[in-house]
């Protein structure tokens, strides 16, 4: 059995459930349905997306750690084609925003609008009511725009003319947008970066799958023959048994540790916040279940760092002139603290 630094087990200490049942106090699908449901998914979007499973699976983490996903690169690279395919591979309401700089807050949220025929004022539920959210280069638009979101991504509720409306589960904002040092766009403000699970980067594909991609998408596309394979209620189970995955408290101090090393560290002129430590140990729980472990060990917490804490920092002005960014600081924050020890 493996176990941390104080002797605490990384592992559940109750005796272990028979393959493919429920965690404690889960559902019936277990870790061995949950593998076999998030297998399908990652199929079906891999069948878009040549060449990027690192990629795909991080989507999929956020997804089941119940968070959001910021795609962030330049033109042309496949970002849209991510959040799309992602979407369209589960059975369940999805609506596209495409952000742009006279997008107005009552254009996302929704608006109250008077009737005649009831002489009532009625609301007419904007974009942001569906399972996912596809936001389309989110900084395009301004920061009050983009301040819509806020609420509804860490509330799970929306509030228009003092009504508080629920929004379904599962609820997930998967947005794209191109880097800042491009024409025309809006930096997010501090509070909607911090919102977002994980940012990743598409990168560009190698040669070999840019051919495959080029007799793939050549005569028409795939995401035209992408049809879902799971349902809405899947994807709730699926988060259910995450809920449960076992973190040990060494994990949960490494994860505190690594986040408070980003609070005083001279490059740094804003560290990560409490909400990034929960979000760090929510995708690590995700993570270690798509490998079928019903436990959490510091390697997750090491994937997971640069794409879950990076985008929440701001470097000082001296780091950006020696163009020292923070995924930089977190990968060697990353390699300079110690990890709980494992002793079986």
């Amino acid at each position: 059995m493996a176990v941390g630094t104080h002797g605490e087990s990384f592992m559940e200490t109750d005796p272990p459930s028979p393959p493919g049942s429920a965690p404690h106090g889960g559902t019936g699908l277990g870790l061995e349905g949950l593998a076999q449901v998030a297998g399908k998914i990652r199929e079906a979007v891999e069948s878009v997306i040549e060449g990027k499973s690192a990629v795909v699976r991080l989507a999929l983490t956020v997804l089941l750690a119940e968070g959001h996903l910021l795609i962030e690169d330049v033109p042309g690279v496949g970002k849209t084609m991510l959040a799309k395919s992602l979407a369209r591979s589960i059975d369940c309401s999805v609506r596209r925003v495409q952000f742009t700089p006279d997008l107005l807050p009552s254009d996302i949220t929704g608006v109250s609008a008077y009737n005649q025929e009831q002489r009532e004022f009625e609301f007419k539920p904007g974009p942001v009511f569906a399972n996912i959210v596809v936001g389309d280069e989110i900084n395009r638009a301004s920061p009050k725009t983009q301040s819509a979101l806020l609420e509804c991504m860490e509330e799970r509720q929306v509030t228009v003319d003092g009504t508080t409306y629920a929004l379904d589960r599962p609820f997930m904002v998967i947005a794209t947008q191109n880097p800042v040092e491009m024409e025309g766009t809006y930096p997010l403000p501090e509070a909607q970066r911090d919102r977002f699970t994980a940012r990743i980067s598409m990168g560009y594909p190698d040669p070999a799958a840019e051919l495959e991609m080029l007799d793939a998408h050549g005569r028409s596309s795939p995401l035209d023959r992408l049809g879902p394979v799971a349902h809405d209620a899947d994807v709730r189970e699926l988060i259910e048994v995450v809920r449960h995955q076992h973190v040990a408290p060494a994990v949960r101090q490494y994860a505190i540790d690594l986040v408070t090393a980003t609070r005083g560290h001279p490059e740094l002129r804003l560290g990560a916040s409490p909400r990034a430590t929960l979000h760090l140990v929510r995708a690590a729980r995700a993570y270690a279940a798509l490998d079928e472990r019903d436990y959490v060990l510091p390697d997750d917490l090491q994937d997971l760092a640069v794409p879950v804490l990076a985008h929440r920092l701001l470097p000082t002005a001296e780091a950006q002139v020696e163009r020292r960014r923070p995924e930089h600081v977190v990968a060697e924050l990353v390699a300079r603290l110690p990890v709980p020890s494992l002793r079986q």
